[in-house]
């Protein structure tokens, strides 16, 4: 529509009237970036707006010397007319949702969000919550912009409670047995929830270079994370009790030697497919996403009371006829948004990926 607050543009999503984009993929000269994942956050920007707990990892990965401002959750900032505030999305340290308000009319662009499907939307007390951040919190629009990268109805996370009851199993048991437990995951997000979640009592924690960076902007941020060691730190009779959080690029490389006898796993919502941990060649995948899953992904647009929704990156055409079904006005963008699995450099190059289609069998094995 001609009076749209966000079109989609080849620069990426952006706001004719406030004359910016939110998470472009290509340089552009003022952008609002919702997170710090390599899809949302990019290099080459003029200026950016950003959360105010996102600056450590943002500086991190895009360079001490960008020009970047922020806000506070709330802070409310006119840009051409255009009220702009961002709100928390519970996905990683920092994630944000973008409110625009214009002439009357409020769009909210998620970006990426975690809302579980039991997850308490309206202040309760829930368990559920993604510890290493702000949670997600539903602003109330005219129009919502949603991811939907688990789209499907299959997608039901686990409790964390049960999900972490596993992983400290599999690792316990693994301790007993002389051999160290390689935990992979993404180094942002996903690292600093698992190392929140598990018990660090079963043994020492080793983690990977890229993790201990990000472990930092954590802490720094006031995030409670476990003590960890790098891998040159433990003495050798001491890792075969260790868990050891490291990305999925280190699977087959020379670093991982040092451990001798390990066992391996997988933590990712894709591993909700039967067929997906044998594609990833490991001993157990552990299903644990910073998204939504499918009834979290209902519950969350339903609660924004929006008229009209917007689907991006994922599963559109699904989440589009579910919105229809409901009555709203449902449409879809193309973004050049991916799963957050752009872990070293051939990936972030090579920008989006399409997430995987469920052929096998849902259930976890």
């Amino acid at each position: 529509m001609h009076d749209d607050l966000v079109v989609a543009t080849p620069e990426g999503l952006y706001c004719p009237p406030g004359d910016f984009h939110i998470d472009p993929w290509r340089p552009v000269s003022h952008a609002i970036v919702t997170h710090a994942h390599a899809d949302h956050a990019r290099r080459g920007h003029g200026h950016y707006l950003a959360s105010h707990d996102s600056e450590g990892v943002l500086r991190s990965r895009l360079g001490e010397d960008i020009a970047l401002q922020t806000l506070g959750w709330g802070e409310v900032v006119d840009h051409r007319g255009v009220r702009i505030s961002l709100h928390p999305a519970g996905h990683v340290l920092g994630s944000a949702q973008v409110r625009l308000e214009h002439r009357g009319r409020v769009w909210v662009a998620s970006g990426d969000y975690f809302v579980a499907g039991d997850t308490a939307l309206h202040g309760e007390v829930s368990g559920d919550l993604n510890a290493t951040c702000a949670p997600f919190e539903p602003v109330r629009c005219h129009c919502f912009i949603t991811e939907s990268t688990f789209g499907l109805p299959i997608y039901r996370w686990p409790t964390q409670a049960s999900l972490f009851a596993d992983i400290n199993r599999w690792w316990a048991a693994n301790a007993e047995a002389g051999r160290a437990s390689l935990l992979m995951g993404y180094s942002f997000g996903k690292a600093q929830r698992m190392l929140a979640g598990v018990d660090p009592s079963i043994g020492p924690i080793v983690v990977h270079g890229a993790v201990d960076t990000l472990n930092t902007a954590y802490r720094a941020a006031g995030v409670p994370l476990p003590p960890t060691f790098a891998a040159t730190e433990l003495p050798k009779a001491e890792m075969k009790r260790a868990l050891v959080v490291a990305p999925p690029s280190v699977q087959g490389s020379p670093w991982l030697r040092r451990f001798g006898d390990y066992s391996d796993a997988f933590a990712s919502g894709w591993m909700q497919l039967r067929g997906a941990r044998r594609r990833r060649a490991v001993d157990r995948g552990f299903v644990m996403s910073d998204h939504a899953d499918w009834p979290g992904l209902q519950r969350a647009i339903l609660a924004t009371g929006a008229e009209r929704v917007i689907v991006t990156h994922g599963y559109e055409a699904v989440m589009v006829r579910w919105l229809q079904e409901q009555g709203l006005d449902a449409g879809a963008f193309r973004t050049e948004y991916g799963d957050d699995a752009l872990e070293d450099p051939t990936a972030e190059a090579a920008g989006a990926t399409s997430p995987p289609t469920p052929t096998m069998d849902p259930a976890v094995s």
